[in-house]
């Protein structure tokens, strides 16, 4: 499609430049005419009318040689094949454009009057020549710039192609990290609470529902990622009761915004592997989202996941298999996804706590 939208607008252009140009020498040819002491109005736009009739057939003929994508890829090429017709097209135009006149003349019963051939050939040919080497470059410019837009077009599919490739392979990784954890929760219930067990068999196939209905989209409303982090949450309670209490900051703004699928899972998660595990007591999480401005004025999407415990040491651990797996597939998705126009930054608060924060374009 946008290929022939490009080969139509070129033609357009081209055929606009043509016409605009015989038109100014139908009025120049006039003008001169009338400054000379003609009477007859009809005698240049005759004379001028001819040459562009008989220039546009030539130039028609021409349409294969000068759209030659083979020879446009060598500037050099393409204008040696131009030249080396030239001569051809000159001949043919001064043989045809004088005989029409001739013929209309006598047909009128006058007879037109003209410089003697040599003389006039010469003339006419250079004429010709250097109206045509001038829109030879204008073509070849147009056709130049029609090919790099295309090219780019082009690349920037490619490129999109690509980060959707990417995306699927990196949302894919996600599924079986998020099954192994959810499985080992039901796998720690079993031992201690069979009822509890069964309500996290249940948590799990409705997780795994609405990750089916997702298919295969990368980003979905933050309201669709907040229900399936809040199955997340209620799964995770399950398995360490009354060692985490979970609050929710949400801005009902925030809903309408799109957001990395399970991006917010990813943070919780963090939590829940370096904080929550490795702590007896209560650990307090809190999950909030807003929405702020930045210097262009432009809305942006804050989400945040933070705990009242945890040590930034141990979430930022080479050895970390949710930083390694998590984070990092996060990270990826998001350059995929905004390029610079998102950040993911982890700090260490104080006294204790860990905060993870996602900003992203709304």
């Amino acid at each position: 499609m946008f290929k022939n939208f490009f080969k139509h607008r070129i033609r357009n252009a081209i055929a606009l430049g043509w016409l605009i140009f015989w038109s100014l020498m139908i009025a120049v040819a006039l003008q001169e005419h009338l400054r000379n002491g003609g009477k007859t109005i009809w005698e240049p736009i005759f004379w001028e009318s001819s040459s562009a009739i008989v220039g546009t057939f030539l130039l028609l003929m021409q349409r294969r040689l000068l759209t030659n994508r083979q020879l446009l890829q060598t500037p050099i090429r393409w204008f040696l094949a131009q030249l080396a017709v030239l001569p051809v097209i000159c001949v043919l135009f001064v043989a045809i454009v004088f005989a029409i006149r001739h013929a209309v003349y006598l047909a009128l019963g006058l007879v037109y009057q003209h410089a003697s051939w040599g003389k006039l050939f010469l003339y006419e040919s250079s004429k010709l020549g250097m109206f045509l080497g001038i829109f030879y470059v204008v073509i070849f410019g147009i056709q130049a710039y029609a090919a790099l837009l295309e090219e780019k077009k082009n690349s920037e599919k490619s490129q999109s192609l690509l980060r959707q490739a990417q995306m699927h392979r990196l949302t894919q990784q996600m599924q079986p990290h998020f099954l192994f954890n959810a499985l080992n929760t039901v796998s720690s219930l079993m031992y201690s609470d069979l009822k509890l067990a069964d309500t996290a068999l249940t948590q799990i196939a409705d997780l795994l529902r609405g990750t089916l209905e997702l298919d295969e989209q990368t980003e979905i409303p933050l309201s669709h990622e907040l229900r399936l982090l809040q199955a997340y949450a209620k799964l995770m309670s399950l398995r360490f009761v009354d060692r985490v209490e979970i609050s929710w900051e949400i801005a009902d703004q925030t809903l309408t915004c799109k957001v990395p699928v399970m991006c917010l899972q990813t943070l919780l998660e963090n939590s829940f592997k370096h904080t929550v595990e490795r702590r007896s007591q209560l650990t307090r999480i809190r999950i909030a989202a807003h929405l702020t401005s930045t210097s262009a004025n432009a809305r942006q999407l804050v989400l945040s996941v933070e705990d009242d415990a945890g040590v930034l040491g141990d979430i930022m651990a080479p050895t970390s298999q949710t930083s390694g797996i998590g984070l990092n597939n996060l990270r990826l998705r998001l350059s995929a996804l905004y390029q610079e126009q998102a950040t993911l930054q982890i700090s260490q608060l104080l006294p204790a706590g860990v905060r993870t924060e996602l900003r992203l374009p709304c």
